[in-house]
């Protein structure tokens, strides 16, 4: 996928898949295979978000976590700077640790309730640059804490002590301590207050312009999405089915699936809102454990014809920056 930016990662036939075994399967039960990411090919670039959207159990979460290899890749690779991650041995992975950082969805839960602030915050950094002093850690991460909006004189107190809000701007902080090249927002504003989200959003926005981060932004709000996002991907049972520069995405979405969602997102205007139609998606989200044949939305797509079922479609270009996988695309615009 062109861009004019520089390319840092390259996500290619990405696919994470798990044995599942029934609990009271006989011994010579073969386990089912749950197809969580079935063959993700993305490009992240210098300085850009990536904004991931889709139902809950379509494979976010997932695909963020196969990228910075938390969980076991069955198939592809990931090229991070020109070197595939998918190739390093453990020590290898650790030291590149230090470039590529997470933010998880509960505020509170990531963070270690025996620990302090200073701690928590300071934690990356004893790990990775033993070669400090005390002194300079806590320094550093008085520093860091004031650029997150976090008063330095908190620095002793332990998470329970913090609302979700502040908990969140504490695991911004541990994931920019050490300065990495890519954040992956594993939706981060999700277990929050609106208001609150639009100052974690804003906080994330102005960090990523002063420390020139690359971001992958996870969440079900599209509007969120839309408004922290440079290029927005579409994700359904596992698979891309559309990306593109988020403005083409919102004003001209060409899968169905796509413009399903977006029919649902909620307009400021009382009129327009009550006069806009609803695209109902028919049916239940299938097992990623049985997907159907051909294209994964068929079974509740309101277009699908017989080549739906034998035919899987891929993401192909239909215009500068906007590539959809759907064999009618070019019928839907």
């Amino acid at each position: 996928m062109m861009n004019n930016k520089t390319s840092i990662m390259e996500v290619n036939n990405l696919k994470v898949h798990f044995q599942i075994k029934k609990d009271n399967a006989w011994p010579w039960e073969k386990p089912r295979t749950l197809k969580a990411v079935d063959g993700i090919n993305l490009s992240i670039y210098e300085g850009e978000t990536l904004g991931i959207v889709g139902e809950s159990g379509c494979g976010k979460s997932t695909l963020a976590r196969g990228i910075l290899r938390l969980v076991p890749i069955t198939e592809g690779s990931v090229v991070w700077l020109g070197k595939d991650l998918t190739s390093l041995d453990k020590q290898q992975l650790r030291a590149k640790r230090q470039e590529l950082q997470m933010i998880f969805q509960d505020p509170l839960a990531s963070l270690n309730p025996r620990m302090t602030v200073g701690e928590i915050i300071g934690e990356p950094l004893t790990t990775f640059r033993p070669e400090l002093t005390k002194d300079q850690v806590k320094e550093e991460v008085r520093q860091m804490m004031a650029k997150v909006g976090l008063l330095p004189n908190v620095i002793n107190r332990y998470p329970h002590e913090f609302s979700g809000g502040q908990c969140q701007r504490i695991g911004i902080a541990r994931a920019l301590i050490l300065k990495p090249k890519l954040i992956v927002c594993d939706e981060p504003v999700s277990a929050l207050d609106v208001s609150i989200q639009a100052q974690v959003v804003n906080l994330l926005k102005a960090l990523q312009k002063e420390m020139g981060l690359s971001l992958v932004f996870i969440a079900h709000d599209l509007s969120v999405v839309k408004h922290i996002s440079d290029r927005v991907l579409v994700m359904y049972l596992g698979n891309a089915v559309e990306i593109a520069h988020k403005n083409e995405l919102y004003d001209n979405p060409r899968h169905p699936y796509t413009q399903a969602l977006l029919s649902a997102v909620p307009v400021p205007d009382p009129k327009l809102e009550r006069n806009k139609e609803i695209q109902l998606l028919a049916g239940e989200l299938p097992s990623p454990m049985s997907p159907p044949s051909g294209c994964v939305f068929r079974t509740r797509c309101p277009h699908a014809k017989e080549l739906c079922e034998t035919q899987k479609p891929t993401l192909t270009q239909v215009n500068d920056l906007h590539y959809v996988a759907c064999t009618r695309k070019d019928e839907l615009q």
